[in-house]
């Protein structure tokens, strides 16, 4: 079918902004999609698309090999783990992510997780509730003040989660091996060079960092073994970075004090992953990324960058594959 518009697939859960900013365009056709689409109808429906914004809908070789009309591929969001960047890359197809747009909210929700688990939120919400008011004593809450901070990935996320606690007044150190140590000082931090020498040292320990092959199951048992019995690990980056079996392991026999983790290994997880027995454990369904503000601005950056690329300027910071686009003018 062809209208002369450039069409675009959108998913029906992006928020408003993003729709009325493509709508505002008479030269183009937004489609709407279910995430959740059969492989059948998604490929039928990219026959015909010159662009399409992603959540979870996964985007592979053969996907993209029906789709001959296809210039130009956002997420809604930073990862795109579900998406073949090589096979994009093979037909000058630019990949665009939403650049800084939910980091403040996973930060705040990081420090969230880091409070909650500090303060004993849920323990403490419980004593009134059910008249136990006398506990309240039995297990303290505990302190920021002075307490020692180790963040693992020093991007866009955990450079904020960092200015975050060096105001809480925590001492903050930062692993990660592609930022240089100076970088770090200057932002008010430690850096380390080693990971196993820095986690006998933290109170908390919070993940920023993809999942790569380098990173994929680096806190196994013999890092959680590192950390304090005292100490709290959270990860709002991505699953696979822990090893579950070994953090229930650790935090049922009391070698660690609490995790909060908004990321499975396998997603949804199952109903009956041990972690969700434990009361030291706070559990969130991949949602750190995402509040009203941040849905709002990764739509209308989304909108923005698929329409810049079908314009012929696509907005190049956004871009994760720049190679997509030689011969293109800057």
């Amino acid at each position: 079918m062809t209208t002369g518009k450039k069409r675009l697939l959108l998913p029906d859960t992006m928020a408003r902004t993003g729709w009325d900013f493509v709508k505002s365009r008479e030269d183009v056709e937004a489609i709407a999609f279910s995430p959740t689409v059969p492989a059948p109808e998604f490929r039928r429906l990219l026959r015909d698309a010159d662009g399409i914004a992603l959540t979870t809908t996964p985007l592979r070789a053969a996907d993209i090999e029906a789709a001959p009309r296809l210039r130009a591929v956002g997420r809604i969001g930073v990862g795109y783990d579900a998406v073949d960047v090589e096979a994009l890359t093979r037909r000058g197809i630019p990949l665009m992510t939403c650049g800084t747009d939910n980091s403040p909210t996973v930060a705040e929700y990081a420090m969230f997780m880091m409070l909650a688990l500090a303060k004993r939120g849920a323990a403490m919400d419980a004593l009134p509730r059910q008249g136990r008011w006398s506990e309240r004593y039995a297990a303290l809450p505990t302190e920021f003040l002075g307490k020692t901070l180790l963040i693992v990935g020093f991007g866009r996320i955990g450079t904020r989660v960092a200015k975050r606690c060096l105001a809480m007044e925590m001492t903050v150190e930062v692993y990660d091996p592609y930022v240089p140590a100076e970088a770090v000082r200057r932002a008010g931090c430690e850096p380390v060079a080693d990971l196993d020498a820095a986690l006998p040292r933290a109170d908390f320990v919070t993940l920023h960092c993809p999942r790569t092959p380098e990173t994929a199951g680096m806190f196994d048992a013999a890092r959680l073994a590192r950390m304090k019995p005292s100490a709290r690990l959270i990860n709002t980056a991505r699953g696979g970075l822990v090893d579950e079996a070994a953090l229930y392991a650790a935090l049922a026999a009391g070698k660690l004090a609490g995790a909060g983790i908004d990321v499975f290994a396998q997603e949804p997880p199952l109903t009956d992953n041990p972690l969700f027995t434990l009361p030291n454990v706070i559990a969130a369904p991949h949602m750190a990324g995402n509040s009203r503000e941040s849905l709002d601005r990764k739509a209308l950056t989304v909108a923005r960058n698929l329409l810049s690329a079908l314009d012929g300027a696509p907005n190049r910071e956004y871009v994760v594959n720049p190679e997509a686009l030689r011969g293109q003018k800057p």
